[in-house]
């Protein structure tokens, strides 16, 4: 198939463009590089020296003879060049990760919360019209989050996109109908995965656009077979309090003796799900897409649930490494429980990844070979999500 893929120079989208080219597939890459230039903005870069576009590409190509294309492009801004590039190229799907990724960069100020809203609907919103003008029938695979949901639960699973009510008329009549799980962000970056599901709708509904919307869980490992065939295709590993996801970043400290920073009680679950997964979980949605009349398909893409305190307790177990309880920079419950269904993806024959020790000391190799990159300032988590919590952190 020939597949654009929105964002992916970035975490995500990376690995998902050599798995996918691996798979035979015709990529082509949009990305405008904020990710590094974000890098510039905070002084912390990738753990693992993230070598330029130009040569990530020109190293996938001499490794395995196929050619990954590229367009500097900000889809949030620029719309008729990806219009433009839509027409020209007529691609069967358009993977979509352009979008701010990181809940604490969310919070930081107005500017950030602003910039977070600017991107992600502006991108969002330029691409289902651009869709809609081209006149192609596109299949949009999105990677949105779980977060969308909150991390509380009414003990019952959260099902996947579609929750089935009943409504009494005023005649006393029982009406059933499906709605989209009732959002409930916790950030301002979640908040515009929210969004991204209603715009998804509206677009399926009016304009027969064929959308996947992939709720994610957090996401943990580095590389992936195609990232380690060679240096240069080395995925990103970010540790520091914005943009490093929880596992990932207690296993960076534990590798240079910094305490495991857990906020709170550690009592908050959270869903996961392994990188190598996540590239998989991309192909299963492109070879599923949805018919031309179907509403929006919607998987949960996670394998596991773990609180944050077993995550730390499982990390200094293997390393030694000691556990320190800090204040909570979220507005969110001390402790939550998460039921979560995803019975799609493992319909499809996904085999998940689960937290094992082979994967983890691959991780802590991987922070061990490049800890001398770590740069210790940018380890504490510094964005707070209001006032109140900001005020508590300095007590």
């Amino acid at each position: 198939m020939r597949v654009l893929i929105l964002g992916g120079d970035g975490f995500c989208g990376w690995p998902t463009a050599l798995y996918l080219s691996s798979k035979g597939h015709d990529i082509t890459i949009i990305d405008n590089l904020s990710r590094r230039n974000i890098d510039n903005e905070l002084e912390s870069n990738s753990l693992t020296p993230i070598q330029p576009m130009g040569i990530r590409l020109k190293t996938w190509k001499e490794k395995t003879g196929k050619n990954i294309k590229f367009y500097n492009i900000d889809v949030a801004h620029n719309y008729h060049r990806l219009l433009t590039l839509l027409k020209e190229t007529t691609p069967d799907a358009v993977i979509h990760f352009a979008e701010q990724r990181a809940a604490p960069y969310s919070m930081k100020s107005s500017f950030h919360k602003r910039y977070t809203i600017d991107n992600n609907l502006n991108a969002t919103h330029n691409l289902l019209a651009a869709i809609v003008e081209s006149g192609i029938d596109i299949h949009l695979i999105h990677l949105g989050t779980m977060g969308v949901y909150g991390y509380g639960t009414s003990g019952m699973k959260i099902p996947e996109g579609y929750l089935k009510i009943k409504l009494e008329t005023d005649q006393g009549l029982s009406v059933e109908k499906e709605i989209l799980y009732p959002a409930n962000p916790g950030s301002i970056y979640h908040l515009t995965k929210t969004q991204d599901q209603l715009m998804f709708a509206y677009y399926n509904k009016n304009d027969g656009v064929r959308v996947t919307d992939l709720h994610q869980g957090i996401v943990w490992g580095t590389q992936t077979q195609e990232t380690l065939i060679d240096d240069r295709l080395i995925n990103r590993f970010d540790y520091d309090g914005d943009y490093g996801t929880v596992l990932n970043r207690f296993l960076m400290q534990a590798v240079i003796g910094y305490p495991l920073t857990v906020h709170g009680s550690g009592g908050q679950t959270r869903a996961f799900i392994h990188i190598k997964d996540t590239v998989k979980c991309l192909e299963i949605a492109l070879n599923n897409p949805p018919n031309k009349n179907d509403r929006v398909e919607i998987f949960n893409q996670m394998t596991e649930t773990h609180t944050v305190k077993n995550l730390a307790e499982i990390v200094s177990k293997q390393t030694g490494a000691k556990i320190a309880y800090i204040q909570n920079p979220r507005n969110e419950a001390a402790e939550n429980e998460l039921y979560v269904e995803n019975n799609k993806f493992l319909g499809h024959g996904l085999n998940p990844i689960t937290l094992n020790d082979g994967l983890v000391s691959e991780i802590i190799d991987i922070a061990r070979k490049y800890s001398n990159n770590c740069n210790l300032e940018k380890i504490p988590c510094i964005s707070y999500w209001n006032k109140k919590q900001a005020e508590g952190a300095t007590h």
